[in-house]
């Protein structure tokens, strides 16, 4: 039975910061339209708020900032960056942040101590970029491991889909894109279960990916996300209703008992899944990458999590490309828990295919 957690218990808008020029666009009146009460508070810039971004003292009023309030944007700089996993391509973001307040995200790691929604509401434009950087590519002629047929561009990167289809309709626009493009398709994992999307007729174009891990570390790190079993709950309906689902096991943590987790985890796919959705599932597994800073910042808020996240005794330093102190699971570990993880899932869940595992 689904918790059918709501939009309405993660986003309730009362402040609205915005730049001067996004009264153009008619998403930005779209959204205006959809919270009438909200506080608007103009700024020179989506990534200039000094009581929000890289302001420690926010860190007290962390959730409160998640919940309501949102940043609108325009989007200036419109690229693809090449990408080698999941997707071929990374599209310029629509938004970035999230709502909801995982622990281990690393999106914080960017927007400092606060990490509200922005969402751009030039997406006219994104999409027209999408759009000929696509007709670019030409025909996908060479099958790998990311798709057999199509061009795959990631548009979650930097944020959660399903909830921010609940604030205006960029990434149904989105989705209605790539069902006429006719060489590429789009791809976002989510941890968020948004009954709206069933209706967006995706047409086997949009890879949905949930995000797996046991019930019980998840509830202890995915804070204000759908429940597990709620998401795996709803992969059948979103596979009938013309999405290609696919599951995501990040990030995989390692802690006691940590293996007969994910096996019960492998069960229940098992037991829920139809024969149709189990044929067509892929996933990624992806370890834990912590972060000294994110580290500190939840010390503050939320220490029970770095019990399990900020493990020293069994994790090394590895520096980002930006010179921030990383941790992750010493090499001759990892590769153990790796090896035992892909092996329980060719045990268990043989139909579900592996496109990597690190």
């Amino acid at each position: 039975m689904l918790h059918k957690k709501k939009i309405e218990d993660l986003l309730s808008i009362h402040e609205i910061y915005h730049e001067p020029e996004i009264w153009q666009y008619p998403r930005a009146q779209q959204i205006r339209d959809k919270y009438p009460e909200a506080k608007l508070i103009e700024v020179p810039a989506h990534n200039q708020i000094p009581e929000l971004f890289g302001f420690a003292g926010s860190v007290e009023d962390w959730l409160w900032n998640k919940r309501n309030v949102l940043i609108l944007g325009v989007k200036k700089s419109l690229s693809a960056r090449a990408n080698e996993r999941s997707s071929h391509w990374v599209a310029p973001s629509h938004s970035n942040g999230c709502t909801m307040s995982c622990s281990y995200c690393y999106v914080p790691r960017r927007k400092g101590y606060a990490n509200p929604i922005t969402t751009f509401v030039n997406i006219e434009q994104i999409m027209g970029y999408l759009t000929r950087h696509a007709a670019r590519q030409g025909m996908k002629m060479t099958k790998d491991l990311i798709d057999p047929d199509y061009w795959v561009y990631e548009i979650g990167e930097n944020g959660d889909c399903s909830v921010d289809a609940a604030i205006c309709d960029n990434v149904k626009d989105l989705i209605h894109l790539y069902a006429s493009i006719p060489n590429a398709k789009l791809s976002f994992a989510t941890k968020f279960v948004n009954l709206g999307l069933l209706d967006y007729d995706p047409q086997q174009k949009t890879r949905i990916r949930f995000s797996l891990m046991p019930h019980g570390i998840s509830k202890l790190v995915d804070v204000r996300t759908s429940p597990i079993s709620d998401r795996i709950a709803v992969m059948n309906d979103f596979r009938r209703a013309g999405y290609e689902v696919n599951v995501s096991f990040a990030p995989v943590i390692y802690y006691p008992g940590w293996a007969d987790d994910w096996r019960k985890l492998f069960e229940e796919l098992n037991d829920v899944l139809d024969e149709q959705t189990k044929a067509g599932l892929f996933t990624e597994i992806i370890f834990l990458t912590h972060n000294e800073p994110l580290h500190e910042v939840n010390m503050l808020w939320h220490p029970k999590a770095e019990e399990v996240l900020w493990t020293p005794d069994v994790q090394q330093v590895k520096y980002s490309q930006t010179g921030q102190r990383n941790v992750r699971y010493k090499n001759g570990l990892k590769r153990d828990l790796v090896n035992e993880l892909v092996g329980l899932c060719t045990e268990l869940i043989p139909y579900c295919k592996i496109r990597y595992a690190f």
